[in-house]
Order: structure tokens, then sequence, then C-alpha cells
């Protein structure tokens, strides 16, 4: 039944809703009269046409209603009560002319109880179509859910899940002790201190958090305390992530993300000055189709710049984000230049083009094991002699600002990217003393989600079955995210005065292996069923990273997530000696000559010789 009605065009299920109403209209006007003589075989019957009546005036009214554009498997508590004003509008209606026509026909008892009557047959009928319409949810094959907050959000929530066939909400829990005890959309609220008995009690598979108003920090919290069950956790998200298109689904849940376990309070902008900063200029990123270069291009082209120029090597990258940003603002004059950094003529002939007031340097290879091995003097070229010639060409060029995106593993570095990206952060140094542009850098930790980080990786490792491989036991890493990252980068910039290197307030640090272990969790499996397996730290790979070496230190700016770092300056020369290096090298050097060379270069360099 379900089947052949659901394959029915609209047209046709729409006639039949009307054939039901032309049944159960009369039959409600002989059950008005049997109600008021008390017997169904009626002693004095109205008129054969006052059944007819009936239909002929309550159709129209209902289709003057809307009654029949209504979708019946979606019908709500709203939809009903239109059905019911629209039958005690049309019983009304009938009982006038009933009076007017054949006063003594129908005691005015029958037009009353009639019009009662008529109301709820017509609701039933509809309520009867939903149930045949939706008959996964009715039948228990949805998966039954706990919905966690009993608010606003909550409510408008398990309406909207018992529109679909996914989930079935089977009860509410909320914290608020007023609400406890007592019924909501039908549905019993309990204390969430019962939760772990609740899941069990009703084979709940999946809790849905319908709290979108709460702090990160209390999401963090709560979402702790849900890991310990071994159920799914999944999300209603606020009103911003469903502005940036993050809700997902049916019922716009979206499931839980690493940052959602940070706790990380929203960044706080001087918005006026990034206005002054970015709004109505030319400004280029480099690295623009990486995570961190992407997501700077997304946050800048709110602020309205007048061009917003994107170089990568990757055409593909460079596709990809023209795509979304011709989808996302069709305004903007976007110039997408394939490029490399490490290419002089290229970047001379881009800068001199565009003539950007500000440069965000993001290029850069970051991964660690890669760049360690056979790919060391590429890291060298790319990272520090590609960071040269842009910050040269642009001090050529006239750029106002150049801002460099460094990272914590620049401080002490054990590995080749981070010599690297200290080689780059002193280059912008020297060139700084140059004069004419001002150059700044940017130094934090891990990003969650960014292209060859663990969080992607530990994903796909879950959905495949696992086990989660995971380095180290102790090893410990700052994250934030890719939005957070971005938008101080872009504080940071509009700030500096030159020569600054800025850190960023990276929180407490993370465990890996407990941030796998949490992610196991609230997808509803258990670490028994997924495994965790230590592989042992690869090469370069340090247990802990830092933000500051051992003789820096830091002074606070009026922004509270962001501090200048007081580090050791490049010498005068340091920039003509990167240079020849890099251009007058005879050969393609070894790893390990590399290595030697960055020592030199930068003493508190020590390479990677495992731990």
């Amino acid at each position: 039944m379900h089947l052949f009605l659901t394959q029915l065009p609209r047209p046709v299920r729409d006639l039949l809703m009307v054939v039901a109403d032309a049944i159960v209209l009369p039959l409600a006007l002989w059950s008005a009269m049997a109600l008021r003589q008390g017997q169904w075989w009626l002693d004095s019957a109205p008129p054969y046409w006052a059944f007819l009546l009936t239909v002929v005036v309550t159709l129209p009214i209902f289709l003057r209603m809307g009654l029949y554009r209504a979708v019946v498997r979606y019908f709500e508590t709203r939809a009903f009560l239109s059905v019911l004003a629209a039958a005690f509008i049309a019983a009304a209606i009938f009982g006038v002319l009933m009076l007017l026509l054949a006063p003594k026909a129908m005691p005015e008892t029958a037009l009353i109880i009639y019009g009662l009557l008529s109301a709820g047959y017509a609701a039933l009928t509809r309520l009867l179509a939903r149930m045949i319409l939706r008959p996964a949810t009715l039948r228990g094959e949805a998966v039954p859910v706990v919905v966690y907050g009993a608010g606003v959000a909550g409510r408008q929530l398990v309406q909207g899940l018992r529109q679909g066939t996914e989930y079935r909400p089977v009860l509410f829990v909320d914290d608020d002790q007023a609400l406890q005890g007592r019924d909501v959309l039908g549905l019993p609220v309990h204390s969430a201190r019962r939760l772990a008995q609740l899941i069990d009690q009703h084979l709940v598979q999946v809790v849905i958090v319908a709290i979108p108003s709460m702090s990160p920090g209390q999401r963090a919290a709560l979402l702790t305390r849900l890991g310990d069950l071994s159920v799914e956790v999944r999300l209603m998200p606020g009103m911003a992530d469903l502005v940036r298109g993050e809700g997902g689904g049916e019922g716009q849940l979206r499931e839980v993300r690493p940052e959602d376990l940070l706790g990380r309070d929203p960044v706080i902008l001087d918005q006026s000055a990034l206005n002054g900063f970015l709004g109505g200029r030319v400004v280029l990123v480099t690295g623009a189709g990486g995570s961190i270069g992407s997501e700077l291009c997304r946050q800048i082209a709110g602020y309205r710049p007048s061009r917003l120029a994107v170089m990568d090597i990757s055409e593909y990258a460079l596709y990809a984000l023209r795509e979304e940003f011709v989808a996302r603002w069709p305004g903007l004059e976007l110039v997408c230049i394939v490029g490399d950094v490490k290419f002089a003529p290229r970047v001379s002939q881009v800068l001199r083009t565009h003539q950007p007031a500000v440069v965000f340097h993001a290029a850069a290879y970051k991964h660690v094991p890669m760049m360690e091995q056979v790919n060391a003097w590429e890291a060298v070229r790319n990272n520090a002699y590609g960071t040269y010639v842009m910050g040269r060409e642009s001090i050529a060029a006239g750029v106002e600002k150049f801002v460099l995106v460094s990272t914590d593993k620049a401080v002490n570095p054990t590995n080749v990217m981070g010599a690297t990206k200290r080689l780059a952060e002193l280059t912008c140094q020297a060139l700084h003393a140059q004069g004419g542009t001002q150059f700044e850098m940017v130094r934090f930790g891990n990003v969650l989600g960014s292209s060859g980080s663990v969080i992607p990786k530990f994903r796909q490792q879950i959905m495949a079955g696992g086990p989660i491989t995971v380095t180290h036991p102790d090893i410990v890493r700052y994250f934030m995210s890719i939005p957070e990252a971005a938008l101080l980068v872009l504080q940071s910039g509009a700030m500096g005065l030159g020569g600054e290197v800025f850190v960023l307030d990276m929180g407490e640090p993370v465990k890996i292996v407990d941030l796998a272990r949490n992610m196991i969790r609230l997808t509803g499996r258990s670490e028994a069923q997924i495994g965790i397996e230590f592989t042992g730290l690869r090469p370069g790979e340090k247990l802990y990273e830092e933000l500051l070496a051992d003789a820096e230190f830091t002074r606070p700016t009026h922004h509270p997530k962001i501090r200048v770092a007081k580090v050791q300056e490049a010498p005068e020369a340091w920039c003509e000696t990167l240079r020849a290096w890099v251009e007058e090298s005879p050969t393609w050097p070894s790893d390990d000559v590399v290595r030697s060379q960055l020592a030199a270069f930068i003493p508190e360099y020590s390479p990677w010789a495992g731990e």
C-alpha cells in the first residue's frame, strides 16, 4: 500500500483525498444524527440533498484554504489546526443553510455535533494517510534517537525528524529540572543523569545535541561526557553553521568535529582595523589552494577587497577555489594565477601587474616526513628561497605589507620542514630591515582538518573499520580550527607595525591518542571495535611542539589570542647568503648535505635522530 500510494502522481493522490472527504462528510452528518437520536438506524433522517450539501459546501472551503496543496506525509500540529478551522467554517455555513432551507430537518444540537464530527473525520483521514505514507517511522525501522535539549531548538528538531524516515525521536533529556518529568511534543523529558540507562532501555543508537546556543566550552564538556557512552553523537548546528552551509542531512544535523572537543571561544576581531586593512584594496594570497591559503581567501572576501589575486602552483586547486567563489561572492573580482613562487620573473610580473597592497604568503611544503627524506632540497627552495623571492619582488613592486604564514615547527626545529620555515622567518626579518615593505610573521601550530593532518586520516580509518594508527602514545600537539587560524592571521597582519613575529594562542596541547579515542567513541563505536596501533615516531617528528625557542619570550598585544615574540634577529647579509646557497649550488645536494647547511644557518636546529 505504501509503495503503491507513494508512486502515484501528486494530482492522483490529491484526488484521493478529495474522494475521502466526500465520503466522510456525509458519514459525519449521519453520525451526528445517530448520536442525537441514540441509535445508528435513524427514525427520521435529513433529506438526501442535505448529505450532498455537506460535500458541496465543504470541499470548496477545503480547496480555498489550501488543504489539498499540503503534503499529507508532512502534516504536523499547525496543519491539523488548519483542517479543524476549515471544517468548522464549513460546518457553520452548512448549519446556516440547513436552518434556512429545512429548519425542521435537523435539531440545532445535531448541527453542533456534525461540526465536531466533520472536523474530526477530516483530520482522521489525513492522519491515516500520513501513517500509510510514512511507514518506516511507525514500524520502528527508523534509528531511535535521544534529543538532548527540550528547548525551542529541540522541539523544532523533533518536528523536523518526524517528517522524515531516518530518525525516530524516543525521548528528550534536559538539564532543566523544570522540564524533567513532563511531556514535550508527546515525548517524555528525563534528566541527563539517566542517559546511560535510557540508552540501554530504549536501544538508542544516536544522541542529538540540540542546544545551538551552547558556548564552545560547554559543548566540549558535554561531548566529553557523551563520549563515555556507546552511542553516536550528532549536533544540531547553530545559525553560523547553517549560513556557512555546514548543516547536513536530514534534520540539518552534522557530525561532531574535532574542533568541537577543543572548546575554543570564537575569535573576536577588530573589524574597523580589518576593514581598513583589506577593504577596497588589492590583496594577493600565495598558496591559495591549500587549507590555510583557501580559508584566508574566504575570510578576505568578506571584507570586500577591490581585487583578490590568488596564486598557486596547482591548477586544479585554483579551479576548485574559483568555482566556490563564483557561487559565494559573484561580485568579487577574483584573479587566479598559476605560478611558482620560486620563479622570480613570474612573481615580478604578477606583482607589477596587480599592484597588491597586501601579500599573504602561505605557499609552503609542510608535510614533515615527506620533506625529511628525498625532498630536503626542494623544501629549502620552496619554503625559504620562495619566501625570499616573493619578499624581494614585493619590495620592488611597492607592496605595503607582507605577511608570512609560519609554524610552531620553526621553533627549535628537528626536521627539515621546520628548519626551512625558520629560514623563511629570518629571511622576512632581513628583508624588513631593508625598508619599504612591512614584513610580519605569524606562527601557530596544527590546524584541524588541513590536508595531510591526522584528523581526515583518523576519520577515514574509522569509516574503514580501523585500526587507527598513532605514532606514539605520548605524542601531543597544539590545535586550532582552520577558520580561527585564518582570522588570527588577518588580525595579526592588520595590527603589525613591521618586523614582528606574532604567536597565536593555541590553548592547551592535546594528546593525539586521546583525540583518536574521542573520535572513535563519538561515532558510536568502541576502541575494541576499531583498535589503535602505535607505529613509532616518523623521521623528523617530535613528541611535542613548541611555540617559542629557549631564548625567546613574548609580550601581549591588545588581542587576547595574539602575542608578539622577541626572537633572534637575522644578520644583515642573511638574504644574500641564502640566495647564493640556492642559486649558485652546482648540483642538487643530498639530504645530508642540506641538513648540515641548515644546521650552519640555524644553530637551534637539531637534525632528527629518532627518539
